[in-house]
């Protein structure tokens, strides 16, 4: 078994590794010694190599272990191993060749259009104050992609009606202005009017039935159950929306730019990961409409 504590103590002193990533580490480690000790009767990590090292990533690849854990385990033997190059005990890391495996991109969860009219179509039916404002909470977040907490924080000096547009503070204190629509800003002004009846004053757009600010995990719920009742998607929240909003602008036609600025990305990369749905889109379409495909 290796002996770990000297580099335990170096990462409790350094302030950018949490316990969880530590434990992690430990684990880690401490299950690549049993796996030498066990395959090559080694246990000294002063004498590992690379070839030992890949020995046990292709052990764990056959064993079904995600890439992504994988990863982690290297990091941890890179850590390792950087730490007892600094100490002086090895002249060359084994890990400095190290391929790791790369990390399946996770295509971004949308709700198909009929879906979404769908849902539309349903919460219109009732006409409570509850109803109609979590109706809008739902509308509002689809027609502009913004996140949750960028709603949460809305106030009635957000929203230009006759200018048709809303002001949001995204992250970083980032402010962008987002273009509402003719029917969305008839529906938040009947909304406003109700919620000012009712509670006379309040601090924030949105409000509870107690005349309470709004708070994420509440819109998660309204979001969770009008998704639930309708579409067949595995995740319901919120952000789900937001992808939804910029999957359907992009197979509609809109500039991946025009989306980067409505969703308040400061980088292009980010929103082009929405791209990898419009071409599978695109595939299917191929695959069932060219003769030869």
């Amino acid at each position: 078994m290796f002996d770990l504590r000297s580099y335990l103590r170096y990462l409790k002193s350094e302030k950018r590794y949490s316990a969880h990533t530590i434990q992690a580490y430990q684990n880690d480690l401490k299950q690549f010694s049993e796996f030498l000790s066990g395959t090559y009767e080694l246990n000294d990590h002063l004498v590992v190599n690379h070839s030992h090292i890949r020995s046990w990533l292709v052990n764990l690849t056959e064993h079904k272990l995600e890439a992504k854990s994988i990863r982690r385990k290297v990091s941890a033997l890179k850590s390792f191993y950087k730490f007892e190059l600094k100490s002086g005990r090895i002249k060359v890391s084994p890990t400095a060749k190290l391929i790791v495996p790369k990390v399946k991109k996770m295509l971004p969860v949308f709700v198909n259009e009929k879906q979404m009219s769908e849902v539309a179509f349903e919460t219109n039916e009732e006409n409570s104050f509850s109803s109609k404002r979590d109706h809008l909470i739902f509308e509002l977040l689809y027609n502009t992609g913004m996140r949750c907490s960028e709603l949460v924080s809305l106030k009635d000096s957000s929203f230009d009606f006759y200018g048709r547009s809303l002001k949001v503070l995204g992250k970083g204190n980032k402010e962008r202005i987002i273009p509402l629509s003719k029917e969305l800003v008839e529906q938040l002004r009947e909304y406003r009017k109700e919620r000012v009846k009712k509670f006379d004053v309040s601090i924030s757009f949105f409000v509870t039935d107690g005349g309470k600010s709004i708070y994420p995990r509440y819109v998660y719920r309204v979001v969770n159950k009008l998704l639930s009742e309708l579409s067949t998607v595995e995740k319901k929240s919120p952000h789900v929306l937001r992808h939804t909003f910029a999957t359907h602008m992009l197979n509609n036609g809109a500039e991946i730019n025009a989306i980067k600025e409505l969703l308040g990305h400061t980088s292009l990369a980010a929103t082009q990961v929405y791209t990898h749905n419009t071409i599978e889109k695109l595939k299917d379409v191929y695959k069932k409409a060219h003769p030869k495909s």
